[in-house]
């Protein structure tokens, strides 16, 4: 079941995270690293190295759900590990769903750099 995704917070896990982990290890990731509480009911999403799957970890007040996406072309726009240490970044829906098919949007407007005025 997915969740209600309008109810809750959406994490992202930035970097590489080791996708041979199940539940009880991205549930300890969640508490260790990012500093959340995964009985919270929020999402939580980790990418591989590789970046063509994503796992997401919810609890749905009876259990965890764990659920996985993997493409078969491409990657998916995953974020680096961020300078200043962050262990978690907060999504939109609409962000959630750019990722989720494979749309950066970070990159969506070209970075301008004025080199003088007039």
């Amino acid at each position: 079941m997915w969740p209600d995704l309008s109810a809750l917070t959406i994490y992202i896990r930035p970097g590489r995270t080791d996708m041979r982990k199940q539940i009880d290890g991205l549930a300890d990731l969640v508490a260790q690293n990012m500093g959340r509480q995964p009985l919270s009911g929020d999402l939580f999403l980790f990418c591989g190295r590789d970046m063509t799957m994503i796992k997401g970890l919810y609890w749905d007040r009876s259990g965890f759900c764990l659920w996985t996406k993997r493409v078969e072309r491409g990657s998916f726009p995953w974020p680096r590990q961020n300078e200043d240490g962050a262990q978690a970044v907060v999504l939109s829906q609409s962000e959630l769903a750019m990722i989720l098919d494979g749309i950066d949007f970070r990159k969506r407007f070209k970075t301008l750099n004025y080199t003088r005025i007039a």
